[in-house]
C-alpha cells in the first residue's frame, strides 16, 4: 500500500482511505466526494465540505494511486426561501427546483443556481482545486437515476421502517427546547446563518399520505414546484399519480417522467452507492442521531447494497471582523470575497493546519496582519529546514497540489507594510513604488509586479476592510499650535530623530532610529536592552509622532510612515 511517512492529519487519512479503498473495490480509482447546495452565497464553512476531500484526494494523487474528487451540486434541490437583500416577490418561486429559479436581478446566469455556481467554481479554480462536477438537475432530469428511483419506490416499505427508527414525535416540551437553544452571543447573524449549513439536514424524508409513504417527490409540471403529494403507484406499471396545492392532478409513468427527485435522506446514500464513494466527510448539522449521514448509513447498506463513506465530521468556520462586511455581500463572506484580500497559498494554509474537527476563523480585519507574519515566519523555516514535519507538510499543501505548483508573489514584502504603505499612498502606484524601493536600499523593489498579487490583496483589504475613520491622513500643515508647546526634552527628542533620518533611510534603519532616540536620551547606547521605564518613553516619544504626522495618537508602524511620508515633508512637520 501506497503509505506516506508524514504525519499530518491528512497523510493519516490518506492511508485510511487507501486501505479501505483496496478493501472496497481492488484496483479502481478511488472516489472522494463533496456536496454543495447553491441556494445562496456558498461561504467559507462550506469551503471546508470542499477542502477536506480536495487535501486528501490530493495527498492520494501525490503518491500516484488514481483518485477521483467529485463535487455534486444539489442544484435540483427545492427553492427554500427568499434570502436578506432579494426582492420579496421571488418568494413564488418557493418549492422550485433552484435551476428553476430567475437569477437575482443584474446576473448574467440563466437561474439561480448557476449564479452562486459560477462564483464558487471561480474560487476552486484560484485555488488549484481540480473535481469533476455532477449537476444533480443534469442526473435526474436526464433519468440517469431512473433505476435507482424506480427501485426505491419497489423497495419504500423497508426505507420507510429504516427511516422509522430514528423519528422522534414532536411534543410541545421538544419543540420549545429546540427553540431555546442557545447562541454564543458573540455570533452574528450572518456567522449563526453559516453555522447552521445549507438546511438539507432537516428535510423531510418523504410522505406519508392516504397512498402511504413515497420516497420520492415529484416537482408539477404546470407550476414546477414540489408542494405535490403521490396519490397511487403501481410497481408493474410505474404509474403514478400526484396532486398539488397548485391544483393540477396528473398520471404519469414514472419509468418516463423525470421531473422529481428522491427525497434527501434516500437521495444521498443512493449516489454513495451509484457513485462508489469511499471518501465523503459531513458537517454537524447531518451527524447528530436520526441525521442523514446517520440515516444514510443505514440505507445504503441495507437498501442499496452499499457501504457508507468514511469520512470525519468537520467544525464551524468562524470569521473575524464579518461586521465589516458590506451588506451587499450577503452577510457571510465567500471564498471569493477571501481571495480578494489575501492569496490563494494563505487561504488553503489555513484550512490545512487545522485538522477537520478543529474550528477556526478567516480574518477580515487586523488579524489578517498576524496570520501574514505567522505564515511569512513558516516560509522562513520551511526554507532554512528548521519547520516541525507536519507544519512543513501544512505548508507544501498550502503551495502546490499534485498538479504543480500555485502562483506566489515573486517578493513577498510583510503585508502590513504593504496595508501601510497603500493606506497612506491611496493606491498611488509611483508613490508605492517610491517607498517600496526604499525598504531595503540595498535590494530594492524595481517593480509593483515583484510584489503582486500581495499587494493587490493589502490594498483591496484597506478599501474594503478598514473604516474610513481608521484610515491614515497624513497632515498637510505641520501642528504649530502641538510644535510651538513641546519641552525641552521632546525638542531634543525631534532633533535626534531629524538629525538620523538620512544615515537610517531604510525600514530597518528608521527602526533603529525611532526605538534608540528614547535610550539616546535616557543616557543609553542604540542597542541598550528595553527597560519598564524605556518602554515608557518610547510610547511616549511614538505618540507625539503619530500627533505631528497624522494627528491622532496611533498609527502604521513609525518605520514604513516616515519612508512613505519621505524625508522633506517629515522634516516639515516635525518643525525643522
Amino acid at each position: 500500500m501506497a503509505q506516506s511517512t508524514e504525519t499530518d492529519w491528512v497523510s493519516r487519512i490518506a492511508d485510511e482511505v487507501i486501505a479501505e479503498a483496496e478493501r472496497r473495490a481492488p484496483g479502481k480509482p478511488i472516489v472522494c466526494a463533496s456536496g454543495l447546495s447553491p441556494s445562496g452565497p456558498i461561504h467559507l464553512g462550506n469551503l471546508r465540505e470542499v477542502m477536506v476531500p480536495h487535501l486528501v484526494a490530493d495527498e492520494i494523487k501525490r503518491r500516484g494511486v488514481a483518485c477521483e474528487h467529485i463535487l455534486s451540486w444539489d442544484d435540483y434541490d427545492r427553492f427554500r426561501k427568499v434570502p436578506a437583500g432579494i426582492d420579496p416577490s421571488w418568494a413564488e418561486h418557493i418549492g422550485k427546483p433552484l435551476t428553476s429559479v430567475p437569477a437575482p436581478a443584474g446576473s448574467a446566469h440563466p437561474n439561480w443556481a448557476e449564479h452562486f455556481k459560477s462564483a464558487m467554481i471561480e474560487a476552486l479554480d484560484a485555488l488549484g482545486i481540480e473535481v469533476r462536477g455532477i449537476s444533480q438537475t443534469a442526473m435526474y432530469t436526464s433519468g440517469a437515476y431512473r433505476d435507482q428511483i424506480l427501485f426505491a419506490m419497489r423497495e419504500r416499505a423497508r426505507i420507510d421502517a429504516v427511516l422509522d427508527r430514528y423519528r422522534t414525535k414532536v411534543t410541545p416540551e421538544s419543540a420549545a427546547k429546540k427553540q431555546q437553544k442557545p447562541k454564543d452571543p458573540e455570533m452574528t447573524a450572518a456567522e449563526i446563518e453559516a453555522a447552521e449549513g445549507s438546511g438539507a439536514a432537516g428535510e423531510d424524508d418523504g410522505s406519508s399520505g392516504s397512498a402511504g409513504y413515497f420516497p420520492y417527490k415529484p416537482y408539477c409540471t404546470v407550476c414546477e414546484r414540489d408542494l405535490t403529494t403521490i396519490t397511487a403507484y403501481d410497481d408493474e406499471s410505474t404509474e403514478m399519480t400526484y396532486v398539488c396545492q397548485c391544483g393540477h392532478e396528473e398520471t404519469v409513468l414514472l419509468s418516463e417522467f423525470h421531473h422529481g427527485k428522491l427525497v434527501w435522506k434516500v437521495d444521498w446514500p443512493m449516489r454513495w452507492a451509484y457513485e462508489g464513494v469511499i471518501f465523503e466527510p459531513s458537517g454537524v448539522d447531518h451527524q447528530s442521531p436520526g441525521s442523514s449521514f446517520v440515516v444514510g448509513g443505514q440505507l445504503v447498506k441495507e437498501i442499496f447494497g452499499g457501504e457508507q463513506p468514511i469520512g470525519p465530521m468537520y467544525a464551524f468556520v468562524g470569521i473575524s471582523g464579518m461586521a465589516k462586511m458590506s451588506s451587499s455581500k450577503g452577510g457571510v463572506p465567500t471564498p471569493l470575497d477571501a481571495l480578494e484580500i489575501m492569496e490563494a497559498p494563505l487561504l488553503r494554509w489555513l484550512y490545512a493546519r487545522r485538522k477537520p474537527n478543529q474550528s477556526f476563523k478567516v480574518a477580515f480585519d487586523q488579524e489578517i496582519q498576524r496570520l501574514y507574519d505567522e505564515w511569512d515566519a513558516l516560509e522562513r523555516k520551511v526554507a532554512d529546514g528548521t519547520a516541525q514535519p507536519a507544519d512543513a507538510a501544512a505548508h507544501r499543501r498550502a503551495v502546490s497540489t499534485a498538479a504543480g505548483e500555485l502562483p506566489r508573489t515573486p517578493r513577498p514584502l510583510p503585508y502590513r507594510t504593504l496595508a501601510s504603505v497603500v493606506d497612506i499612498t491611496t493606491g498611488d502606484e509611483e508613490q508605492t513604488l517610491r517607498i517600496l524601493s526604499e525598504l531595503d536600499p540595498d535590494t530594492p523593489v524595481r517593480s509593483l509586479e515583484e510584489t503582486r498579487p500581495r499587494l493587490d490583496c493589502a490594498q483591496r483589504w484597506i478599501n474594503t476592510q478598514v473604516p474610513a475613520e481608521q484610515r491614515t491622513r497624513v497632515r498637510e500643515e505641520p501642528d504649530t499650535e502641538l510644535l510651538d508647546s513641546l519641552d525641552d526634552a521632546q525638542r531634543e527628542s525631534l532633533r535626534l530623530l531629524l538629525d538620523g533620518l538620512d544615515e537610517h533611510w531604510s525600514l530597518d534603519g528608521l527602526t533603529t532610529l525611532v526605538y534608540g532616540v528614547p535610550k539616546v536620551q535616557a543616557g543609553l547606547t542604540p542597542d541598550a536592552k528595553p527597560t519598564p521605564e524605556l518602554k515608557v518613553a518610547q510610547r511616549a516619544f511614538f505618540a507625539l509622532l503619530y500627533r505631528l504626522l497624522v494627528g491622532r495618537d496611533t498609527g502604521p508602524r513609525l518605520p514604513t510612515l516616515l519612508l512613505a511620508v519621505g524625508a522633506d515633508r517629515v522634516r516639515k512637520l516635525l518643525g525643522a
